[in-house]
């Protein structure tokens, strides 16, 4: 039962924000509006940093779900929201990357408990930003791959296997893999150069996150030396060699504002 509109003051429902890899500022404006106005906030506190609530109202209930499971979280938003109380699920990065919020929208319409999703910016492209790349370059590549390998929480299907996504050999960005680096590391190696350019990146957007440039032949041992477990993403592309190739940036331009390029709204 999706919300049609967010009303203010905000109608008694399950707001679900994505709140994007860590900084409060890449927070949407619709995001912060409704944090600022919610009567609870039911935040997923080991992946999304204390300083995004710093707009939330004084009075305003927080319950923290890293020690909950699902079992234990959704009864707490549906009596909430029976309570005619506004409440926030807020979950890290973009919601429709691996926000496991498929059962909890499907639980809340069984609980006939409206509901609505706010989107947010995905760690992917905050690192691209922090990065200062474009993923897609003109002639050198122009698809984005994102995945990550299987593991123990979620088993990836075999038509989307790692070295076949590898094969395209397009921007790959690898989610939820450092626990399993060392197997990511041999199927991408099958399919691109050892000295492919990979940017490993720790907890973007906080303010300890880490960024290193390397060869993707050296993916793995940076990974362990610098004891990389959780809250990292991999970034694999022929951009990054593109961007960052003899210390300049590459020369390849997209045709879109070319002074040769006519579309609807510009003639040649």
């Amino acid at each position: 039962m999706p919300v049609k509109n967010s009303l203010s003051p905000l109608a008694p429902a399950v707001y679900i924000i994505g709140a994007g890899p860590g900084d409060p500022d890449l927070l949407t404006v619709k995001a912060l509006k409704i944090l600022q106005q919610a009567d609870v906030i039911v935040f997923a506190d080991s992946l999304v940093p204390r300083q995004i609530l710093q707009s939330v109202r004084a009075d305003a209930e927080i319950i923290r779900t890293s020690n909950k499971t699902l079992e234990e979280i959704l009864p707490l938003m549906i009596e909430r929201v029976r309570s005619h109380r506004s409440v926030v699920r807020l979950h890290s990065g973009d919601l429709s990357l691996y926000s496991a919020i498929h059962e909890q929208m499907q639980a809340l319409a069984e609980a006939s408990i409206p509901f609505e999703i706010i989107p947010g910016i995905s760690a992917f492209q905050a690192a691209a930003a922090k990065l200062g790349v474009e993923l897609t370059v003109p002639e050198l590549v122009q698809t984005i791959i994102l995945t990550r390998i299987s593991g123990r929480a979620s088993a990836v299907p075999e038509s989307e296997e790692l070295a076949s996504l590898a094969a395209h050999q397009a921007s790959l960005c690898l989610y939820l893999s450092a626990r399993h680096i060392e197997e990511a590391q041999g199927k991408l190696l099958e399919f691109y150069p050892a000295d492919t350019p990979v940017a490993v990146c720790f907890r973007i957007g906080w303010s300890d996150e880490k960024i290193w440039l390397i060869p993707l032949e050296k993916m793995a041992s940076v990974t362990r030396e610098e004891n990389l477990v959780r809250t990292t993403l991999y970034l694999i592309s022929p951009a990054l060699r593109a961007a960052f190739a003899d210390g300049s940036m590459g020369k390849a331009r997209s045709r879109l504002y070319h002074p040769e390029h006519a579309h609807l709204f510009r003639h040649s």
